[in-house]
């Protein structure tokens, strides 16, 4: 039997809904959290330290629970709050991940295991344990992954990371058709967002802006921008959507070759 079809207004409202963002603290995770207190979810988010203030929305605030996403024992204690809190969880947003720049050639394989653990291992480890809960639910819950567009192209300088992040995206597939129908499972490939981090890899403001302009839309994304998404594969207006990988990047990069021809 098809659902009903959901109203616009209806379709973004999470009132009475509840979300976890990991690494919802800071940057794009911060972002993501906003964007899901604004439309009315609850939502609990977690790191490996509380940070000195909330994400917030009004009054409404994100519930912090302390946890190291590598750490199985911690996923199942975040999933477990929500549960005991709220008595529910309808999205989980595997976001926490990220890594420093390592020539591939010298780093270490401990390193490497840490890379692929925090940004392949542990989204695998939480969706697990977001799906027990989900699949015990009348209408299920969705789960989005936060990949890079590091997946999908070369990655220079972060190599066991671009390999994780395509780890990602194909473990979105297979899990997509494992956990169907209960359970929906989207990626988004975000390309170039900016945050309070981004002077680490761009430099000062000029550096940004020289980057920003390689992007077809002529700037950075805002962490914003990636809530925004995630709130779409979130609800209902993606209800047929199961198994993708959202493309987020502004246009993407502009081909090198064109550049290179039209050099004097």
């Amino acid at each position: 039997m098809t659902d009903p079809i959901p109203s616009l207004s209806s379709a973004f409202d999470f009132q009475g809904k509840v979300a976890i963002v990991t690494g919802g603290t800071k940057g794009v995770g911060r972002g993501i959290t906003r964007r899901f207190l604004e439309a009315g979810a609850d939502v609990i988010v977690c790191g490996r330290s509380q940070p000195d203030e909330l994400p917030t929305h009004g009054a409404r605030s994100a519930h912090f629970v302390a946890a190291d996403v590598r750490a199985p024992e911690q996923i199942e204690a975040v999933v477990k709050a929500a549960t005991d809190r709220f008595g529910r969880l309808d999205t989980l947003v595997n976001n926490a991940g990220g890594a420093p720049p390592a020539d591939a050639a010298t780093a270490s394989p401990r390193f490497s295991d840490k890379i692929v653990q925090l940004n392949l291992l542990a989204p695998l480890n939480f969706a697990q344990q977001a799906n027990r809960v989900m699949q015990e639910q009348k209408l299920g819950g969705t789960i989005v992954n936060i990949a890079s567009v590091s997946a999908l192209r070369p990655s220079p300088g972060t190599a066991a990371y671009g390999a994780a992040k395509a780890g990602l995206a194909s473990l979105t597939q297979s899990l997509a058709v494992e956990w169907a129908p209960r359970v929906r499972i989207n990626t988004i490939a975000a390309g170039m967002i900016r945050t309070e981090q981004s002077h680490l890899h761009y430099g000062d403001e000029a550096g940004v802006a020289a980057v920003a302009a390689t992007v077809p839309l002529g700037r950075l994304g805002e962490p914003e921008d990636v809530g925004d998404a995630c709130l779409f594969l979130a609800s209902a207006m993606s209800r047929y959507i199961s198994g993708a990988t959202l493309l987020l990047h502004g246009g993407g990069e502009k081909p090198a070759f064109l550049g290179a021809a039209n050099a004097e």
